[in-house]
C-alpha cells in the first residue's frame, strides 16, 4: 500500500510505504487508542457528571442507567417467576408422592410411627402441603430456602421408598421361601391324617403327602432354602431336607437318586432329586412332609394357599432337628 503526500511549498511529493503487516498493526493500534479514549471520556466526563448533576450530560446517563437497570430487574424478575413457578409444580409434586407413600406404606405394613419419623418435617408442627403460589415480593433469597427445603423433602421420600422396596422385597423373598410349589406333577395318593399303615394294617399317622410317579420322576423343590440334611435314612430312604427360615422344613423322601448336598443353596423349582422307592416304601412315590418347628403339617395346606402358608411361617423360631428315626 502506498500514501502519496503532496504540499504547495514542496518542491516534490513524498511517497509512504506499507505492508500488510504494518497496515494491520496501526488499524489494531487505532482501535486501542479510541477504545482508550472513549472509556476515558465515559469515566471522568459521563461518571462525573452523574454525580456532580451537570444539566445535560447527567440527565442523558441516568436515562441510559435507569434503562439498562429496568431491563434487567424485568429479566431477572421473569426468571425468578419462572423457577417460583416450578418450585409450585415441583411442590405439589412431592405432596402426591407423600399422599402415595403414605397409601403404599400400608400396604406393605409399615409403622405410622416409623413413618412419621422418617418423613418428621423441619419446622412448625401441624399438617402442611399443597402448592406453592409466587407472591410478589419474592426474592432470590426466599427461593433459594424453597429449593433448599425442596431437595431435604426429596431425600426424605427417596428413603421412604427405599424402605418400602426394602419391605416389598422382603414380603417377595419371604414368599419365596414358602413351600407352594408342588414338588411332582401329578396327582396325590395318600394324604396328610391317619390311615391304615401298608406294612401292619394298623392306624397311624401319616406325616406328609405321597405324589405316585415312575421311578427317575424329577422332584422339584417347593420353595427357596438350604439343604440340612441328604442321606439315607431307614425309613425315609434317601431323604432330602430343606430349611426355609422361619423354623419351616420341608422333606422328600423315597428318592431313587439326589442331586444335591448339605449347604446348598436351592431356588424354587429346582431338580433336586428322583423318584425312587427307597426305605420304608411299597412303590415309587416321593413323599412329601412340611414342618414348622419341627412338627409336620398339612403340606396340601400350603401348595393350596399361599397367603396362609406365609401367616404359618412369620413367626421367627428355631431350626428343627434332624430326623433321627
Amino acid at each position: 500500500m502506498q500514501v502519496l503526500i503532496t504540499h504547495g511549498s514542496m518542491a516534490q511529493s513524498r511517497v509512504l510505504h506499507f505492508n500488510r503487516w504494518q497496515l494491520g498493526l496501526s488499524l489494531a493500534a487505532l482501535i486501542i487508542f479510541l477504545t482508550l479514549v472513549s472509556g476515558t471520556v465515559y469515566h471522568f466526563i459521563f461518571l462525573k457528571a452523574a454525580r456532580e448533576g451537570w444539566p445535560v450530560v447527567s440527565q442523558i446517563v441516568k436515562l441510559v442507567v435507569r434503562d439498562e437497570f429496568a431491563q434487567r430487574d424485568r429479566f431477572m424478575r421473569e426468571n425468578l417467576d419462572a423457577m417460583a413457578q416450578k418450585v409450585g409444580e415441583m411442590q405439589a409434586k412431592l405432596v402426591k408422592l407423600e399422599a402415595m407413600g403414605n397409601r403404599v406404606s400400608g400396604l406393605v405394613g409399615v409403622k405410622p410411627d416409623e413413618l412419621q419419623q422418617l418423613v418428621k418435617p423441619t419446622g412448625a408442627a401441624g399438617g402442611r402441603g399443597g402448592p406453592y403460589v409466587p407472591a410478589s415480593g419474592l426474592t432470590l433469597e426466599s427461593l433459594n430456602g424453597l429449593v433448599d427445603n425442596l431437595d431435604v423433602e426429596t431425600d426424605q421420600r427417596t428413603d421412604l421408598f427405599t424402605m418400602i422396596e426394602s419391605r416389598l422385597l422382603e414380603k417377595r423373598l419371604q414368599l419365596l421361601m414358602v413351600p407352594n410349589s408342588k414338588p411332582v406333577d401329578g396327582p396325590v395318593g395318600s394324604g396328610f391324617g391317619f390311615r391304615a399303615d401298608p406294612f401292619t394294617g394298623r392306624a397311624a399317622l401319616h406325616t406328609g403327602l405321597d405324589f405316585p410317579a415312575d421311578v427317575g420322576t424329577p422332584v422339584a423343590a417347593a420353595a427357596g432354602g438350604v439343604v440340612i440334611f441328604s442321606e439315607r435314612h431307614p425309613q425315609y430312604g434317601n431323604l432330602i431336607e430343606i430349611d426355609h427360615g422361619n423354623g419351616l422344613v420341608t422333606r422328600y423322601a423315597h428318592n431313587s437318586k439326589v442331586m444335591v448336598n448339605v449347604g446348598d443353596l436351592i431356588k424354587r423349582g429346582q431338580i433336586i432329586s428322583e423318584v425312587g422307592t427307597t426305605g420304608r416304601s411299597t412303590g415309587p412315590h416321593l413323599h412329601f412332609e412340611v414342618l414348622v418347628d419341627g412338627v409336620p403339617q398339612d403340606p396340601a395346606k400350603f401348595l393350596a394357599a399361599g397367603d396362609a402358608a406365609i401367616a404359618a411361617a412369620a413367626k421367627p423360631t428355631a431350626r428343627p432337628s434332624r430326623v433321627r428315626r
